[in-house]
């Protein structure tokens, strides 16, 4: 029978080749999946790794994809980091939209620019509030945050949901389950004109830096640390457990929150049941392909946004499902994972007594 032992030292090199390792069985998988539904293989590839890429207007529409996956790939790094599982960024995602749409809401014709920082303050608020009660339920009464994060997820799309049925709907709006559009003074601004490009952008880049700084260069980043990767080392250094939890989780939320927020406010421009666009779930996929460094987070928010674009395109010009998305996004992990698996084990006969 085989088994798996651990390699007394794995290899620097395929340790950090790893991703694109798993990026390129993903490529091969893709091209046998396409030949699998009698599509041209070269096409479907140029669907996810050329069309994201070859105009400006693409490079726009990649970056308010990759914008959100950034944020909350930061965020859930600091979690991961910290040996706290937070499944649920989605549903902070859609708490952030929404505390962001009801400040938008309350703009009025007169209201100056001022109002998009209290827009997406409210949108971290929501966040941080949503994770928050992760948070609690973990400190107070040691509850799974994998369960806790996951459920609270339809929580809020329920809430969602609610809103733009009823109290938030637009009594214009032809019994459509929708807000009313938010005023021009509460959108985030753009950086180009003509492209949808915006400065969500410039601050998914500052807090890329802003982590980098807190994770590896700050005394709390290193306490952070330090309890998630040995919490009795932590405990006998009088680090304390319980400001991890919080630093940690509060600040996934409120990076969640903050995606959220720049999607109504941005190229949404209102609340609709189609809030939740799945970047939640994607970002825990971008957080461990960036191997929880804020810098490999970028590129693979980048990947994993021509994966999103790719299989919407897929699906218009090849009729491929629209499912493929999910498939490469899985393939992705799956492969990584793999990877990393026979990177720090190999495979050994072992004799069956």
């Amino acid at each position: 029978m085989f088994k798996l032992e651990p390699r007394p030292v794995p290899s620097k090199a395929l340790t950090f080749a790893s991703p694109l390792i798993a990026l390129l069985i993903t490529v091969l998988i893709g091209v046998g999946l396409f030949m699998a539904l009698d599509k041209d293989p070269v096409a479907g590839l140029r669907m996810f790794f050329i069309e994201p890429l070859k105009s400006p207007y693409a490079l726009s529409e990649l970056s308010l994809k990759a914008t959100p996956l950034i944020l909350i790939g930061l965020g859930l790094a600091a979690c991961f980091r910290a040996n706290l599982w937070n499944i649920g960024a989605e549903g902070q995602f859609v708490m952030g939209a929404i505390f962001a749409g009801g400040v938008a809401m309350q703009a009025t014709p007169d209201t100056g620019r001022w109002i998009v920082v209290a827009v997406l303050a409210a949108g971290m608020l929501g966040g941080m509030v949503w994770a928050g009660i992760v948070a609690a339920l973990r400190d107070r009464f040691h509850a799974s945050e994998i369960l806790v994060s996951l459920m609270l997820v339809y929580v809020a799309e329920m809430l969602l949901s609610y809103l733009v049925y009823g109290p938030w709907k637009d009594p214009a709006g032809y019994n459509f389950p929708q807000t009313i559009t938010f005023l021009e003074a509460t959108r985030v601004p753009k950086l180009m004109t003509g492209l949808r490009m915006n400065i969500g952008l410039i601050l998914a880049l500052v807090a890329v830096v802003g982590f980098a700084i807190f994770l590896f260069r700050t005394y709390a980043g290193f306490q952070l640390q330090v309890g998630g990767l040995a919490p009795q080392a932590a405990r006998y250094a009088g680090f304390s457990s319980r400001k991890a939890l919080w630093t940690a989780l509060l600040l996934s939320g409120g990076m969640a929150g903050l995606a959220g927020a720049l999607d109504v406010a941005g190229p949404q421009g209102q609340l609709t049941p189609y809030v939740p666009l799945g970047y939640g779930f994607a970002a825990i996929i971008v957080a461990f392909v960036g191997r929880l460094h804020p810098v490999g987070i970028v590129f693979s928010a980048i990947l994993m946004s021509m994966f999103f674009i790719g299989g919407e395109l897929a699906q218009s010009r090849l009729g491929l499902p629209k499912a493929m998305t999910g498939v490469f996004q899985g393939l992705l992990l799956f492969t990584l994972l793999a990877c990393d698996t026979f990177i720090h084990q190999r495979l050994r006969w072992a004799n069956a007594k």
